[in-house]
């Protein structure tokens, strides 16, 4: 299996961008193709320097989820959109913030690759995380003692790199997780990271009801088997092609450990129904008008 396609969503990146904000747009922007990744290895970033913001191996479906505030799960479009894969390199304008960046990338889109979709409400099969019926059973970790002396113009990175030996996501200003021999690391994670997170390695979306705010440090343990799974949940998740047989190992398949190990640490996933927002891409170029 090639793992390099699972390491990073960069819907994290979407955590960046919080507020609603009016239509606005890069000042200047290029986007090329990625270049291909040598076979099981590989890595995507976005990094915010200044007025610089550079995207390194997003999908299209992926800048459509950022651009429009949703998960990848919640784009609907060609196969291609999940597979073809750009760099973008663009220049905020003056007096704007890191926060507007979504408008920006839909006015890109929309001039570059022509995109036209709509909204529909379509119910989803969800995991729903919270605190069990015990209580939590984990601490949450003190504040950042340098936030308040952070430059707040300081450059934001965000990382994932990844190999059949496992994955790590790098979520800046001290925020990361590991996914390696059949554990989930995860330090000064918050719980509405941890579920969008997590999720890419399960067979539904995780919705956070946890009321969590702070942030905290864990390990996940779990089997080989369901590791093993869990790991294939990604790939499929990323919009990798995989074999036959290794789609047949998630027929009927289930990760127990993983719901075991949430609830050692105070947490449950609920399986439920939920109706949420669904993009459907009705057009779209598949490469991007000249620079």
């Amino acid at each position: 299996m090639n793992a390099t396609r699972v390491v990073l969503n960069l819907l994290a990146a979407a955590a960046l961008f919080a507020q609603d904000s009016p239509q606005v747009q890069f000042e200047v922007a290029s986007i090329r193709p990625s270049a291909e990744q040598p076979q099981g290895t590989g890595a995507a970033a976005v990094r915010i320097d200044g007025a610089q913001v550079r995207f390194a191996g997003p999908t299209l479906k992926e800048y459509i989820a950022m651009a429009n505030r949703v998960k990848v799960y919640q784009v609907s479009g060609p196969d291609w959109l999940g597979s073809d894969r750009f760099d973008v390199a663009a220049t905020l304008p003056a007096g704007s913030s890191p926060s507007e960046i979504p408008e920006m990338l839909q006015r890109l889109l929309d001039e570059r690759f022509q995109v036209k979709l709509h909204h529909e409400k379509k119910e989803f099969p969800v995991y729903v995380l919270e605190v069990g019926k015990d209580g939590l059973k984990m601490h949450e970790n003190a504040p950042d003692p340098e936030a308040a002396q952070r430059d707040a113009k300081a450059p934001i990175n965000r990382a994932g790199s990844g190999s059949a030996q496992g994955i790590s996501v790098d979520l800046g200003r001290g925020s990361s997780y590991n996914f390696s021999n059949n554990r989930f690391e995860a330090k000064r994670l918050t719980m509405p990271t941890l579920a969008e997170h997590l999720e890419r390695f399960v067979d539904r979306p995780i919705v956070d009801m946890t009321s969590l705010k702070g942030s905290y440090d864990f390990t996940l343990e779990m089997t080989e088997e369901d590791y093993r799974i869990m790991l294939i949940h990604a790939a499929v998740t990323a919009g990798v092609v995989l074999p036959p047989q290794a789609l047949g190992l998630l027929e009927g398949a289930s990760t127990p450990s993983l719901f075991d190990a949430l609830q050692r640490l105070g947490l449950k996933l609920d399986a439920r129904r939920a109706p949420l927002d669904l993009l459907v891409v009705d057009e779209m170029r598949k490469t991007p008008t000249e620079n």
